[in-house]
């Protein structure tokens, strides 16, 4: 994740200079080795060294003299390396190598040890990325063939759409060779949201087809028909939906880049699929679609319009009650910026407790300073080993001490500290990667070598999380206000009216922030990437339901009364409503069941619970919403031509 950061961000400009300064990085990875001497921790020492991918290695040996007992030594520095017969060895793993040295690692230690770090979340999202995508796929498409089944009277139209769809997936992972690469979430969300969000499009068509058919004898004219019919709604749902992601592409944070990029080609490969693929393909088989015919297995939605009407104040009602407190709580939610904790019934989840119950919590943060005089760096190293939740601080002034010139000494024993340029102070902390704790503590390690030197930098998983906030936190605000005003245009264009828009917006905008406000409610934190790119893709995904709905009302409006047309709308309109926003939410719940990765899987739970609150809405609200601003519809939109009757 910290390889999307900006180039300018302080934290990678600080791993750029201890780079440059120094030859062996942050630790990113610890190894516990359970029931062992200090003798067997170093033979295990020794093997780590020797797999492939792993850098560096250090444990007590490089810290403290072990010709000393140990009852003799600083036991606060031995218990950081060694307690309960236990040892617990820093490892640095190659970036590009986690995947293969983790696995070795394992290979090496067995089941009873374990390993952590950034490196195993690393490696762990890696190996997961390609697996579970598969895995949510064979779940996901048998889900969405039963729920076409269902909602069309052939057994060959599930096919027809799900091959448009398919090809247009299989273009856009195969263009991805042009961007050179892309992250594991967006390989992990990407192929399975372009396929739930644009699966509308043939879903339009082919209904639209079916009904010319009844019409209309010649098949070529019955889909010459259903394009020019349905075009305009496939315009503005793949346009609404286009601009929505286009705005993730803004982002300073490069993964909203990345996931957008991927999704604008996807939209747009899927709407080309299905304005030039999908009506040649279904002429060719239209046959197969006529043979292949069943009986309707869902009942037509007859008279729930005036049903539904009949509920229009109180859900209006308790929509105005929820409104400002969801709009408050989703952006006072508790957010985790990182990849969040592994799963407790994943290897990665079970060590990362086993280390910490008996190490406890370890955060190393590296602090580099220019390289002056060694007594003001021992009065700095004092005051930082005082700031509480540091357990320990490594330097040359404690470790080797400042009365002894570094020159005096082999370079083996001071380049770990001194690189001609800066020191290097290392600082043990006993808070989590992230959250107020640990960012607190960045702060007051800041403030306080920053009150010793003018030229200081921090670097370390912590300090990366730390920037990450910063930077995703300036990005919500620019996000979310450009996917609104870019919809809002859409809306404004297709439907030729001022009043729309706003109501439009305001249904689908009220069911993403109750969505976003449950985290807060149940107290449970949420990933802020899945938070940022959930208020965009619900919006830009559900905004489709609205369109079809709206769409289809102000042409009835035309011929009938507001409430005839309301009710003829939901009549008529509501199945398809329900087939997306199924198919939507399945993909959503599925992506939430299958994945270990917390990101993925809490986009997946936004999305799902997402898509279902928009369906609500635009089911409910939408409808109360449009015939109590109907006649300001009327006036704020050009050439509205509403029946006068009543």
């Amino acid at each position: 994740m910290a390889d999307y950061l900006p180039e300018d961000a302080p934290s990678l400009e600080a791993i750029e200079l201890m780079e440059a300064e120094f030859d062996d990085p942050v630790p990113n990875a610890r190894v516990m080795i359970q029931d062992v001497s200090v003798t067997e921790a170093l033979d295990y020492k020794k093997e780590l060294e020797d797999i492939e991918g792993v850098s560096a290695v250090t444990w007590m040996d490089d810290v403290m003299d072990l010709t000393v007992p140990l009852e003799m030594a600083d036991q606060d520095m031995l218990t950081s390396y060694y307690q309960d017969e236990a040892a617990l060895i820093s490892v640095t793993i190659q970036e590009g190598k986690e995947v293969e040295a983790t696995n070795a690692i394992y290979e090496l230690i067995g089941e009873d040890n374990a390993i952590t770090g950034e490196a195993v979340t690393t490696a762990v999202s890696q190996e997961m990325a390609g697996q579970e995508s598969m895995y949510a796929a064979l779940l996901l498409v048998p889900i969405i063939i039963l729920i076409l089944i269902l909602s069309t009277n052939s057994w060959v139209e599930p096919v027809l759409f799900l091959t448009a769809i398919g090809i247009s997936i299989l273009i856009n992972l195969g263009t991805n060779i042009f961007i050179g690469e892309v992250s594991f979430i967006t390989q992990s969300v990407a192929p399975i949201l372009q396929l739930a969000v644009s699966l509308d499009y043939a879903i339009f068509l082919l209904h639209s087809f079916s009904d010319y058919r009844k019409k209309v004898a010649d098949p070529t004219e019955a889909m010459k028909l259903a394009m020019q019919r349905s075009f305009p709604a496939i315009v503005a749902s793949a346009s609404t939906t286009f601009f929505g992601f286009m705005a993730l592409t803004f982002m300073e944070f490069g993964i909203g880049s990345d996931l957008g990029i991927n999704l604008v080609k996807g939209i747009l490969l899927s709407f080309l699929s299905v304005i030039v693929f999908l009506p040649a393909l279904t002429l060719l088989f239209y046959k197969w679609i006529d043979r292949t015919k069943h009986k309707q297995f869902i009942p037509d939605f007859k008279h729930i319009g005036s049903k539904v009407m009949k509920l229009r104040i109180p859900s209006l009602l308790i929509v105005l009650l929820l409104i400002v407190p969801a709009f408050l709580a989703q952006s006072n939610t508790t957010f985790i910026y990182g990849a969040g904790e592994h799963p407790e019934n994943t290897r990665a989840g079970q060590d990362a407790s086993a280390v910490e119950d008996i190490f406890g919590k370890e955060m190393p943060i590296v602090l580099l300073i220019p390289e002056e005089d060694r007594g003001k760096e021992e009065q700095l190293v004092q005051e930082l080993e005082r700031i509480p939740n540091v357990s320990s601080v490594i330097s040359y002034v404690n470790m080797v001490g400042s009365a002894i010139p570094p020159e005096y000494l082999e370079e083996t024993m001071t380049e770990q500290f001194y690189s001609g340029n800066y020191a290097r102070i290392t600082l043990y902390t006993e808070t989590d990667a992230e959250g107020d704790a640990a960012f607190a503590l960045i702060d007051q390690v800041k403030e306080t070598a920053d009150s010793y030197y003018e030229d200081t930098h921090l670097l370390g998983e912590s300090v990366t999380l730390y920037d990450m906030k910063e930077i995703v936190q300036k990005d919500n605000t620019f996000v979310n206000v450009m996917t609104v005003v870019t919809v809002a245009l859409v809306l404004l264009i297709t439907f030729r009216s001022l009043s729309i828009p706003v109501v439009l917006l305001l249904a689908i905008q009220a069911s993403v922030w109750i969505n976003l406000a449950i985290p807060y409610f149940t107290d449970a934190p949420l990933v802020y990437i899945g938070y940022l790119l959930i208020s965009t893709i619900q919006l830009a995904a559900t905004v489709d339901y609205g369109i079809l709905f709206t769409e289809n009302y102000y042409k009835l409006r035309q011929e009938m009364p507001a409430m005839q047309a309301i009710k003829k709308t939901i009549d008529e309109k509501l199945f398809a409503i329900l087939v997306s926003a199924s198919i939507l939410s399945s993909v959503g719940f599925i992506l939430w069941i299958t994945s270990s990765n917390p990101v993925v899987s809490s986009i997946g739970l936004l999305l799902g619970r997402g898509a279902l609150l928009a369906f609500i809405m635009v089911l409910f609200v939408l409808p109360a919403l449009l015939v109590i601003f109907d006649r300001i519809i009327e006036k704020t939109s050009w050439k509205a031509n509403f029946y006068k009757g009543k």
